[in-house]
């Protein structure tokens, strides 16, 4: 029996969004997930944290267990996905994350959160990289492909958006584990539309090739201790040995992955296929958007707060430029890549996001004018990189390959966050002496603390650019 399927059940690919509605209604919905997720449940941390009798460390592990499972997994369900289907495994993902949600309901201590956040990482982990690639995949038409990726990021950054605000809203009439139970009737819709909308798996689109074990050992690990290594950077500072020996683990791990992917028969990660101009390009404009934003969000937030005095409030309002640049250019995306090209549009808008950091890094002293046109920048380049980056690498893959790619997106944009948080961390640790949290501060620290902003927006600044500078050199290898 011939394993090749006929023609006759090859699926016709759509012609308009409007066709593959019922699909980008169920891949909104898991990307919405993954977005609304951790900034819903953020603001209900202090209650948490009263309710169950949660200590700070078990407290910060409720988010950060989430984080780290997601980010360490993503590489490894991606290959599984691209063996065994990509539909089936979004669908099981599915069903795991309505479970874990619904587990909620019967959580009485901080423990049993940390594993229901550790089994909704895993899910997340099986769904989300699935989410840009089956949406690659649905379409044969580039700007179809643009045009469906932008709608579905659109949708998640709403839900990122609108998070805390729904989640205090929601505090005030019920009780925190509603801002989880939410995820089932999210999961439960994605679980119909996939099923319905997403045509199964065809074979010719996956390979067979045996799981490379120890390489999704090595490299989960690899990423884990990554992920792991900023908060310990920042939370017992650049003076404790535990963040420095984790880090040294991390790059030994890597190092060992890189050894194994490069002698096994079949690995799990091909890094020959890295070295594809437009893989290799895309993700180095990913990474460097993914510093910036990071490491932009986290000073930003603190000098707002700490160093100018704003209520929590007032910050938040501070930040609604960011929010409404990501909201609002969703329709200007697709005419801004077919008016510039695919490769213009990616390393523009990633310079758009260095030039941000860097007017932050000199400027953003001055007043809140300039701290505004530096998120309004980052955030516009920010928006078009997530959307032609992320496409462009899975252009540049074979189509087997589609969900490792999609995954592999996704996990450079997780690290280099963590790198962007743990650098700025690391910098104010080393330059600002006392407790950055007391109300007053001197003159001293004041200006410490200035100078460490300074530092680490230029520090920062010059990594992005770097990386956009590295991916502009790669894109041009592309065979035109």
């Amino acid at each position: 029996m011939s394993s090749v399927p006929s023609t006759a059940i090859v699926p016709r690919s759509p012609a308009s969004l409007r066709e593959a509605w019922v699909a980008l209604v169920g891949l909104s919905a898991v990307f919405l997930f993954e977005m609304l997720d951790n900034s819903i449940l953020n603001v209900a941390l202090p209650t948490i944290g009263r309710e169950l009798h949660a200590s700070t460390v078990a407290l910060q592990w409720v988010t950060g267990a989430y984080a780290v499972v997601f980010g360490g997994l993503m590489l490894a369900f991606g290959a599984l996905s691209d063996r065994v289907g990509r539909r089936r495994v979004m669908l099981v993902g599915l069903l795991l994350l309505a479970m874990a949600s619904l587990a909620t309901a019967f959580v009485t201590t901080a423990e049993q959160l940390i594993a229901v956040r550790v089994a909704m990482g895993v899910a997340a982990a099986m769904t989300t990289p699935g989410s840009m690639a089956l949406a690659f995949r649905l379409f044969d038409d580039d700007g179809l492909r643009v045009r469906a990726i932008t709608l579905i990021s659109t949708v998640g950054l709403v839900g990122l958006a609108i998070g805390p605000t729904a989640g205090g809203l929601v505090l005030a009439i019920a009780p925190w584990q509603v801002l989880l139970l939410v995820n089932v009737p999210i999961a439960a819709l994605a679980f119909l539309c996939v099923r319905l909308g997403v045509q199964r798996d065809v074979a010719s689109d996956l390979h067979r090739d045996p799981v490379d074990i120890a390489g999704a050992l090595l490299g989960t690990a690899t990423i884990v201790m990554a992920l792991v290594a900023p908060t310990l950077f920042v939370s017992d500072g650049a003076s404790s040995w535990l963040p420095w020996t984790v880090t040294a683990g991390a790059i030994a791990a890597a190092t060992l992955f890189v050894l194994r992917e490069r002698t096994a028969r079949h690995p799990l990660l091909d890094l020959s296929l890295l070295a594809l101009p437009l893989v290799s390009s895309g993700l180095a404009f990913k990474a460097a958007t993914g510093i910036a934003t990071a490491g932009l969000g986290y000073l930003v937030t603190l000098q707002l707060q700490l160093a100018w005095g704003w209520p929590p409030a007032l910050a938040a309002i501070g930040l609604l430029p960011q929010v409404v640049v990501l909201v609002a250019s969703g329709p200007f995306v697709n005419p801004f890549v077919q008016r510039v090209g695919f490769d213009r549009a990616a390393w523009l808008s990633a310079s758009a996001v260095v030039v941000g950091l860097a007017v932050y890094a000199l400027l953003g002293s001055f007043g809140y004018v300039w701290v505004a046109i530096a998120l309004v920048l980052v955030a516009a380049g920010m928006r078009v990189v997530g959307v032609v980056a992320g496409t462009n690498v899975l252009r540049g893959l074979p189509k087997e390959r589609t969900t490792i790619g999609a995954a592999l997106v996704d996990t450079v944009s997780e690290v280099a966050s963590g790198v962007g948080i743990a650098v700025t961390g690391t910098i104010l640790a080393a330059l600002f002496t006392g407790s950055i949290a007391t109300a007053d501060w001197s003159a001293r620290q004041a200006a410490e603390f200035q100078e460490s902003v300074t530092i680490a927006g230029v520090v920062l600044t010059v990594a992005a650019a770097a990386l956009v500078g590295w991916g502009i050199i790669r894109g041009r290898r592309v065979p035109r």
